[in-house]
């Protein structure tokens, strides 16, 4: 019995001469460290993406095609962009043939990774807002039928509200979701997407600087100060 009384004390006294042992030396190798290396160390731990992900926007805006970027004209409206989803922010179905004329299946991001001219379409294909996801039909579908398979009520819901700036020339908000829609350029830049929504400073990238998403829910308001 008092062989086992003793065995806890002996492990104790063990952690304890190595913690006395050990702690000397972490001190001097953390002050042997000039600032340089302290920086270094440091920064190794920072999360240095400071827009959210924002490091896709400007791989995107790197990968795109000039020819997209530069490109001025469509022929896309806000009421065709809404039309290709059961509401606005899901998935569009795909509103073109899966093959072409030999039979040749496409590969989806063969066009819509960085926005090429589709001669067979003759039209620019807009660009996907996220790149590295590549089962592309596990979200977008071709319909077969415009036939309900069981009659509903169902109806989709209003699109956010375009504008909405603070003061007139201010940058509008965010007006949806960031998530699977980190990739600006695809609804807001080039001849693949619409009009009204397209900005003219693509160069900037780093689109989050002015832009913030809405998520406020009323209109802010100070509460009074109490009387002294």
């Amino acid at each position: 019995m008092e062989n086992a009384n003793r065995k806890p004390a002996k492990l104790f006294f063990l952690f304890a001469g190595i913690c006395v042992i050990a702690i000397p030396f972490i001190i001097f190798s953390a002050l042997s460290l000039n600032s340089q290396e302290r920086e270094g160390a440091a920064s190794q731990t920072q999360n240095l993406d400071f827009d959210h992900n924002g490091s896709v926007v400007f791989n995107a805006y790197d990968d795109t095609t000039g020819i997209y970027m530069d490109g001025n004209s469509t022929a896309r409206t806000l009421d065709l962009y809404y039309s290709l989803r059961q509401y606005p922010g899901s998935p569009p179905y795909i509103s073109h043939d899966l093959a072409d004329e030999k039979g040749d299946a496409y590969e989806c991001l063969s066009c819509h990774a960085r926005g090429g001219f589709t001669q067979s379409m003759n039209r620019f294909a807009p660009v996907t807002p996220h790149p590295q996801h590549t089962y592309c039909f596990q979200c977008h579908v071709k319909p077969l039928t415009e036939d309900l398979f069981v009659k509903n009520e169902w109806y989709s819901v209003m699109p956010p509200r375009l504008g909405r700036s603070a003061l007139p020339g201010g940058p509008p908000p965010i007006a949806h979701d960031i998530q699977m829609r980190e990739n600006c350029i695809a609804c807001h830049v080039g001849p693949g997407a619409v009009t009204v929504i397209r900005v003219e400073h693509p160069m900037r990238g780093n689109c989050r600087q002015c832009h913030v998403p809405a998520v406020a829910k009323g209109i802010f308001k100070r509460a009074p100060q109490s009387e002294k």
